[in-house]
């Protein structure tokens, strides 16, 4: 485009020529800057680089626990600022609640890029990135709205739909009452009644820590058949426990049942099916799980998925699962998934994030793939 021939052809085409898009222009200044606000109750932040190479970064952060002191102005994602550097801008929302926030989160991400490029209306790209919670919003965001996306990516992301992510809640709470009857501090009704919803997080961890060191055999085999160390058990039952009755609140019921359940991996699993506490659905709260986290697996744009070695949040029984959804729909194209990196859960390094959101452009530029 720099190749300035024939500008006898008009002045204003050699002026195109010449100057190029937006995009490509050096800005007056050579620093990256940030900008900061609200947008219907909803923290924001959008970074720009010096050197702006046209493309946009949606990121959309995990889960957080509802009452966690919420800073002002909102930072950035540790990967911000390196995907800065290689000169893409990245816009984050807080999101207008906390807690299992993904539709909130959606409709939130949604008018802050709106809002980007109504400013920037010379954007080449843009992508929806997540990490953990953050993935299952730019799965749906991706499903929902690809008319507004080149592509997306799932980094450490629990990309479950929602009735997959609470049959998983309640699978391991009622697991956890079946091994550990009576655990001092544990609601009577267990972890999945109302009762627990009101303990303190520090609370329930210390009880279900106490119960869990108590009976180490009974942890290693619940910490087998949810594919965890045993002392990652405490940690992981603690969040489950908050995450299933965000589920609860948010749907204004229990949004999935077990009553017929045939449970496997438990040791003995004839007594575990005979034992077991089992809990009947709300149909409403079905409906509202199934209609605001539902995904379909139906992609018209590419998505890339990379996940954690020994992350105990998302474990390998997890990773197939969105495939296995993609491919039952046909997704065009199907998602991509990258070998495993780092260990635990969300560990990426700035330049790993990068290098995810590269790879994708650097596929948006080969039609053939």
């Amino acid at each position: 485009m720099r190749n300035a021939r024939r500008c006898s052809l008009s002045i204003g085409l050699c002026i195109v020529l010449i100057i190029g898009p937006a995009w490509s222009r050096t800005p007056a200044s050579v620093e990256p800057r940030s900008e900061t606000g609200q947008l219907q109750g909803a923290p924001w932040r959008i970074d720009y680089p010096a050197h702006w190479n046209g493309e946009l970064v949606m990121l959309a952060h995990g889960f957080e626990p509802v009452g966690t002191p919420r800073p002002d102005p909102w930072p950035g994602n540790k990967g911000s600022e390196a995907l800065v550097k290689a000169g893409y801008a990245v816009g984050q929302s807080g999101y207008r609640s906390q807690g299992w926030a993904v539709a909130d989160a959606i409709e939130d991400t949604e008018r802050l890029r709106q809002r980007f490029v109504a400013q920037h209306p010379d954007t080449r790209r843009t992508w929806i990135l997540g990490f953990s919670m953050g993935g299952a919003v730019a799965i749906a965001t991706l499903e929902r709205l690809p008319q507004h996306y080149t592509g997306g990516i799932s980094l450490c992301g629990a990309n479950l739909p929602g009735d997959v992510l609470a049959a998983e809640m309640l699978t391991s709470l009622v697991a956890f009452e079946y091994f550990f009857p009576a655990a001092k501090g544990v609601p009577e009704a267990g972890l999945t009644s109302p009762a627990a919803a009101h303990l303190p997080q520090a609370q329930t961890y210390d009880a279900i820590e106490a119960a869990v060191q108590a009976n180490p055999a009974a942890a290693a085999t619940l910490a087998k058949r949810l594919e965890l160390q045993p002392d990652e058990l405490a940690d992981t039952i603690s969040l489950h426990t908050l995450v299933f009755q965000q589920l609860v609140t948010r749907s204004g019921g229990m949004p999935v049942g077990n009553t017929r359940t045939v449970y496997a991996g438990f040791g003995d699993d004839k007594a575990f099916n005979a034992k077991v506490r089992r809990i009947t659905a709300d149909a409403g709260a079905q409906a509202w799980v199934e209609r605001e986290l539902g995904l379909t697996g139906v992609l018209r744009r590419p998505l890339l998925l990379q996940y954690n070695h020994d992350d105990p949040s998302v474990t390998p029984r997890f990773e197939p699962i969105y495939p296995a959804l993609a491919a039952r729909a046909g997704a065009t194209p199907p998602p991509t998934t990258l070998p495993a990196t780092g260990e635990g859960h969300c560990d990426f390094t700035p330049g790993q994030v990068v290098e995810a959101v590269s790879t994708q452009s650097r596929w948006a530029k080969e039609p053939t793939r």
